[in-house]
């Protein structure tokens, strides 16, 4: 059997933490070295997920769970403030970030890919590891084409700290690339509260929608003579994240430089 990967996770103690960590554990191909968290400090990494001890207790310092564990990947599902000094870190000390935390800006990603290249360290950072939801984005941009005129309407739970989602930003990138700018909506149009028509890209809008209770959804709808177009994707469980996390923390190992978007997996 070839050596395990041995991996070492970032925000061990969230909810996108312990699935990564569930996900580790129960992969024989894989091996948890490190589990970071400001929570569940000194507790076995295992217990998170009601699993038998693995002997790997959660730690607060990533730069000295990464340096003395060995690890050679790291999944960082943290949040936006602390996901680039993470990533940044992670690429000095060699081992390739698998990120799944967004807020990440171009200028930091571009700063990320040259650091990565310097380094000669493969990194990932993907606003949304589920196949489906990077089916829809495809599937909008190549609708882009066709109906010039499209509004994005993205919904999580009120806890979500970046609008728009890195999903809805990533998807606008997309649909650019097949859509010359339009500016939409009549040129006499007067927001009578500010913020209504929700935030401007490229000619159309995007709309973020916060409220408990709500997971983690996405519709691109497009309008035409006469008929209109609806592209959604609905996700209901964090789980379902989890085989395109499994798949990014085997290959990121062979990419080169920041690579930004889980659909450059799927192809």
């Amino acid at each position: 059997m070839a050596d395990r990967i041995k991996v070492a996770v970032a925000g061990a103690g969230g909810r996108m933490g312990k699935e990564v960590v569930r996900m580790v554990l129960e992969d024989p191909e894989l091996e948890l070295v490190a589990a970071v968290s400001r929570s569940e400090l000194g507790v076995d990494a295992s217990s998170l997920v009601g699993l038998a001890d693995c002997g790997v207790k959660v730690t607060e310092g990533l730069e000295k769970s990464l340096r003395e564990s060995g690890a050679q990947v790291l999944v960082d599902f943290t949040i936006p403030q602390s996901a680039y000094t993470n990533t940044e870190l992670a690429i000095r000390l060699g081992v390739s970030p698998v990120v799944g935390t967004t807020g990440f800006t171009p200028e930091q990603i571009e700063d990320l890919d040259k650091l990565c290249k310097e380094e000669g360290v493969g990194g990932l950072i993907a606003p949304n590891f589920s196949i489906g939801a990077i089916l829809m984005m495809k599937f909008a941009a190549q609708a882009a084409k066709y109906f010039p005129h499209l509004e994005i309407i993205e919904y999580h739970g009120d806890q979500k700290l970046d609008a728009p989602s890195g999903t809805a930003v990533k998807t606008a990138e997309w649909i650019a690339e097949h859509r010359e700018e339009l500016r939409q909506g009549n040129p006499r149009e007067e927001e009578t509260i500010e913020g209504a028509r929700g935030g401007y890209y490229n000619g159309f809008r995007i709309h973020s929608v916060r409220l408990p209770g709500v997971f983690a959804q996405q519709e691109v709808i497009f309008g035409g003579f006469g008929q209109t177009l609806k592209i959604r994707h609905d996700s209901y469980d964090r789980a379902g994240y989890m085989p395109g996390v499994n798949l990014a923390v085997k290959k990121v190992r062979d990419l080169s430089g920041m690579v930004y978007g889980f659909e450059h997996f799927v192809e």
